[in-house]
């Protein structure tokens, strides 16, 4: 089997992240990470991979700068085959349809070369900017069908099953192939990469691809334009009440409560 995994470089989630003066996001000094969904999504598949032992191979895809090949390197090192970066500095002023754009015509390139992709994984979104379009968009550009907010996958005889997440908990998917999936946590973590194979992943090359021979221009510009962001309003910090005993203490909560007309 076939596979590819579109990947997104984004600044460190862990780390809070404030409004600069400029209106935007204050990301520099922040490490840029592999996008969090995408983690769970390259896990995904090197699991199928390993379930099938069939010889399948993973090949890793990120639209991005020059410093997304060290994400691209830990790809290598839990799991992707192969790696590619289609160099890209504005990819952070593009929509999801530009994106998906530039990844279509990856997509048919790599093909051309490596053969067609039975199955392509993406996040669900991206934590960055959590609009989680760009896998559904690809998949309309490709013609191909899609299963979203996945949790689980199995693959045969041409055919994919797939747990679609719900609010309630999860329905089964089942889809010819070639597809795309766009995934969400499962049940287990991204594996951490050995020194081994940290190593090897050095030595792997990350072939660039050129965008302008992907798509034309005017067909990746942006089709929406960021217009303010804001940071969420800070919490303010609560009221703590010690009275002599706990049914004091709740009859007084009761009586803030009143007074605020809460209740």
């Amino acid at each position: 089997m076939n596979i590819l995994v579109c990947i997104k470089q984004v600044p460190d989630d862990s780390v809070e992240v404030s409004v600069g003066a400029d209106g935007r996001p204050a990301v520099d000094g922040i490490t840029p990470v592999v996008n969090a969904f995408d983690t769970y999504s390259l896990e995904m598949a090197a699991r199928l991979k390993e379930s099938l032992n069939d010889g399948s191979e993973i090949t890793a895809l990120c639209v991005g700068p020059e410093s997304a090949k060290n994400s691209l390197k830990n790809c290598l090192a839990v799991g992707a085959d192969y790696a590619y970066l289609v160099k890209c500095d504005e990819v952070n002023d593009m929509d999801a349809m530009g994106i998906a754009e530039i990844l279509k015509g990856a997509v048919e390139k790599l093909s051309a070369g490596k053969g067609a992709f039975d199955l392509i994984f993406t996040g669900k979104e991206a934590t960055d900017v959590p609009l989680g379009q760009t896998g559904i968009c690809l998949a309309d550009k490709l013609g191909e069908a899609v299963i979203t907010n996945i949790i689980d996958i199995k693959a045969e005889g041409g055919t994919v099953e797939a747990k679609h997440e719900t609010e309630e908990g999860y329905r089964v998917i089942e889809a010819a192939m070639p597809a795309v999936v766009t995934v969400s946590k499962p049940e287990y973590d991204p594996r951490y990469p050995t020194i081994k194979n940290k190593m090897a992943a050095r030595r792997k090359p990350i072939d660039e691809l050129d965008v302008s021979e992907l798509a034309d221009a005017g067909s990746f510009a942006a089709r929406m334009k960021r217009v303010a962001e804001y940071e969420p309003p800070k919490r303010e910090a609560g009221i703590r009440i010690k009275e002599e005993s706990d049914e004091e203490s709740a009859m007084k909560a009761i009586q803030m409560m009143t007074d605020a007309k809460v209740i």
